[in-house]
């Protein structure tokens, strides 16, 4: 019998293991009242929408054969899609850092910035701030720093343009203004 090695299977699971822990642990970066918020929203989710859905599941439980039970099984799926979003939302809230404007360097596009455009050609200006994913909020101008217009824009200067690849072709912002809230 031939002699064989575990070792590259062993690499490669602690790999995996490695990737999974860095993307479980990645930062998200957040204003002071987006936070709260977050936090808020994960407050009323364990103290008010867990309790109702229990009630939810009591409630059904006691109508009798779980078996042949609708509502009961509803209940349950309910309860599912909320302990992921609680889990979910405790994730974020573990690895959310409070980003310090007076921190951020001054004349580049970062985090928590408003940046006035202008797009190149059509000379249409728009404002746009970059917040964390759980922030954005496109119809009042905040945009996620993981959009790709928020990647395009991060890190530039005024003057500088940003070139966006979006479905329907390359966009190109020039960044006219920087300003910090």
């Amino acid at each position: 019998m031939g002699s064989f090695s575990v070792f590259p299977f062993n690499s490669q699971l602690q790999n995996c293991r490695v990737a999974a822990i860095q993307i479980m642990s990645t930062p998200a970066y957040y204003t002071e009242e987006g936070l709260r918020k977050l936090q808020e929203e994960l407050h009323r989710l364990r103290t008010v929408e867990r309790p109702h859905i229990s009630r939810q599941i009591a409630e059904a439980r006691d109508k009798g054969d779980l078996s042949e039970n609708a509502e009961y099984h509803a209940a349950k799926e309910e309860q599912g899609l909320l302990e992921a979003r609680i889990a979910k939302m405790e994730e974020t809230v573990a690895n959310a850092r409070v980003v310090d404007p007076d921190q951020v360097e001054e004349g580049k596009v970062f985090i928590h910035c408003t940046v006035k455009v202008k797009q190149v050609g059509t000379g249409t200006e728009r404002a746009f701030t970059l917040v964390a994913e759980s922030e954005a909020d496109v119809k009042t101008g905040k945009i996620s720093v993981t959009s790709p217009i928020g990647q395009g824009l991060l890190g530039k200067e005024v003057g500088e343009v940003a070139e966006v690849k979006a479905p329907n072709g390359t966009m190109r912002f020039e960044v006219v203004d920087i300003s910090r809230q």
